[in-house]
């Protein structure tokens, strides 16, 4: 028979997320409801092993469903890759009597749950905390919508020097492994081409495309560049088309980390809610070893082992859709 959950604890862990505040809040206010004693872990792994835990309020997640980045903290552990940090780790929950958690974060964060729950037998249920939008099992995770609105209101904001001045500029999006924000970004911005981590670059064709756009007098052109694109980041695509084409005036904007800050938005508010809530209440019914996600505006559970080893794909008719949008 399952022992009755009274205590859970909470933590994000990896890169932070517009959102995960509001995941908090629902994993705190749901436990609460539930009668359960919520407990806050700080900068993730690393503060389980730290002992970095205390028990959390209503008053505790007041007024943070509005904040980005994340008031639990974050962090990668080194040490939690380890047996002794890992045993140091659960020592310290059973010093609070935690008897489940609930984590927020990507694929490290739930590889490192998986480990940990196996080893321990100690319920964990994932939550998808990560601006990338590539963890398998869920269509969309905390964060992405957020960041792409970010960087297409930047983008907006560089359209109008790009006009001004005639110019060519190339715009470096986050995306180490996966598109998902460089697509969707370079649709939202009426970006004129858009390199992802999926599709291969043809650097002559993007130059005889910028040929093109000449002699069709359009003077000024926004491509959008994954960092995590083969044939090189924007700074190293935007040498290359300089090297084919001289008289091209051009420019390269990274936005990096502009895009994990900010309030979020409301679609991520909303969804962080819901895999809060979801969480609490998967651990109740007795589950461990999962990760919620949203696949059809319906919340799924799924295994730890697939959410880590399978890939999520962007879709074939969202790539074509982008090229014949900016043509």
């Amino acid at each position: 028979m399952t022992k009755k959950i009274k205590r859970i604890g909470v933590f994000t862990s990896g890169g932070d997320a517009p959102g995960m505040n509001a995941a908090v809040r629902a994993v705190v206010r749901t436990g609460i409801y539930n009668k359960l004693s919520v407990f806050g872990i700080s900068h993730g792994y690393e503060g389980m092993i730290a002992n970095e835990i205390k028990k959390l309020g209503k008053p505790d997640v007041a007024n943070i469903i509005h904040r980005g980045g994340t008031v639990l903290k974050t962090s990668r552990s080194e040490d939690f890759r380890t047996k002794a940090g890992r045993k140091k780790a659960y020592k310290n929950l059973q010093k609070h009597k935690i008897q489940a958690l609930v984590a927020i974060g990507g694929n490290g964060t739930y590889t490192g749950a998986k480990v940990f729950s196996e080893e321990y037998d100690i319920p964990i249920i994932g939550v998808p905390g990560t601006i990338d939008n590539d963890i398998y099992g869920t269509d969309f995770t905390i964060g992405f919508d957020t960041a792409i609105n970010t960087a297409i209101e930047a983008i907006d904001r560089i359209r109008d020097t790009a006009d001004s001045h005639n110019r060519l500029f190339f715009i470096e999006v986050m995306g180490r492994h996966a598109g998902f924000i460089a697509l969707n970004t370079g649709i939202g911005s009426g970006a004129a081409y858009t390199l992802s981590t999926e599709v291969k670059t043809d650097i002559k064709e993007i130059v005889s495309f910028l040929e093109d756009s000449k002699t069709r007098n359009k003077l000024f052109n926004l491509i959008i560049v994954a960092e995590g694109n083969k044939s090189g980041n924007a700074n190293s695509i935007a040498r290359k088309i300089k090297k084919m084409n001289p008289n091209l005036d051009s420019r390269v904007l990274i936005l990096g980390h502009l895009q994990r800050g900010g309030s979020p938005s409301a679609s991520d508010r909303v969804l962080a809610s819901r895999f809060g809530y979801a969480a609490v209440e998967t651990l109740i019914s007795g589950a461990k070893n999962k990760a919620v996600g949203l696949i059809n505006n319906q919340i799924v559970l799924t295994e730890f082992e697939q959410a880590i080893k399978e890939s999520k794909a962007i879709q074939d008719d969202l790539i074509n859709m982008a090229k014949i949008l900016a043509m």
